[in-house]
């Protein structure tokens, strides 16, 4: 499908995670075409787009929450 051509492999980071700000912002630099690509596909296949966004900040909430529920210590 000519859509599925926009998602690709996610590169690795150049930062460490202790470098909080820039590792941050390069994932999101890195996530944000692989976001559009799929928010495309969506769309195409019928979706409303604002309405798939708002499902992926539902989801991705929803992967916090479970992260911090098991994380250690925490």
């Amino acid at each position: 499908m000519d859509a599925m051509a926009g998602l690709g492999p996610v590169p690795a980071p150049t930062h460490q995670a202790k470098e909080f700000l820039a590792y941050e912002n390069e994932c999101r630099s890195v996530l944000q075409p692989q976001l559009a690509g799929l928010l495309d596909m969506a769309e195409a296949a019928g979706w409303n787009r604002r309405t798939a966004a708002s499902a992926l900040m539902f989801l991705a909430a929803q992967q916090v929450s479970a992260a911090s529920g098991t994380s250690a210590g925490g």
